[in-house]
């Protein structure tokens, strides 16, 4: 009988594996190399790209998972012999396009964007920028109106079928998907013992809810995320230190309670 899996988890990737400052993740290889030890899983749930997030599997040794991307809105995923061509990304930018251009006018979106421009707002090199640029399902930007126009875009939006996210650094558009959705689909095929989340942004809530222990990684750069349900029984736990450092020392905690 095959031992079933001690733990999946489910991981953010800008402000909480990796760094928001320089998109490093080395300081959380302790937990990562104690997960691999112990049979766990490490599933990558990002607004990144699928050619990203290859390149971040290979870098951390964890290729053989399927992966989350753009914020849930697609799966990348070793078992589908071929990708199947996507025209989400198109209809989205089409839909983005026929807005009134009094809303318009405050989105900036990665398609509006040269990869240099990319480049400079994300803070990637350009190599990274040009993989960032290559969308299939969703659009990240800036928002550049007050908050009365923003909710009077994202309604514009919903009447369209195209949902607003706010991420860790970005506004993300898409067709509905959440990393949640996701989420729920890898569990049913790995059938974990636990699983937990981690996130630093308010598109991680859903996915911080649904696991069996959710993460808050610390994020000075952005207001903190309001008080989750889970948090007064210790099922969602917050982080003091901020991104890997955070991440590592808080899943080492968590597998130290699991026994594991």
């Amino acid at each position: 009988m095959t031992k079933p899996m001690p733990l999946l988890v489910f991981t953010d990737l800008d402000g909480t594996l990796l760094s928001h400052e320089d998109y490093d993740w080395r300081a959380a290889l302790p937990a990562l190399t104690r997960l691999k030890t112990i049979g766990a899983g490490v599933i990558m749930a990002s607004s990144k790209t699928a050619p990203e997030i290859e390149v971040l599997q290979q870098e951390t040794g964890l290729s053989d998972w399927p992966a989350i991307v753009e914020n849930g809105a697609g799966l990348l995923d070793k078992r589908d012999n071929a990708r199947a061509q996507h025209d989400d990304y198109a209809r989205l930018r089409a839909e983005l396009d026929s807005l009134p251009d009094a809303l318009r006018k405050f989105f900036r979106g990665f398609g509006d964007m040269s990869v240099s421009q990319i480049a400079e707002v994300t803070g990637l090199a350009e190599a990274s920028a040009t993989l960032a640029a290559r969308r299939r399902f969703s659009e990240p930007g800036t928002w550049s109106g007050a908050t009365k126009e923003l909710e009077t875009f994202q309604a514009h939006l919903k009447a369209r079928g195209i949902f607003a996210r706010e991420g860790g650094r970005f506004l993300t558009l898409s067709f509905g998907k959440t990393k949640a959705d996701q989420m729920a689909r890898i569990i049913t095929r790995y059938t974990p013992h636990n699983t937990v989340a981690l996130g630093d942004a308010p598109n991680d809530i859903e996915m911080l809810q649904a696991a069996d222990f959710g993460i808050i990684v610390a994020n000075p750069h952005r207001t903190p995320l309001p008080l989750l349900k889970g948090e007064d029984t210790g099922r969602v736990l917050r982080t003091d230190r901020s991104g890997p450092e955070g991440w590592n020392e808080a899943m080492l905690s968590l597998l130290a309670r699991l026994h594991l």
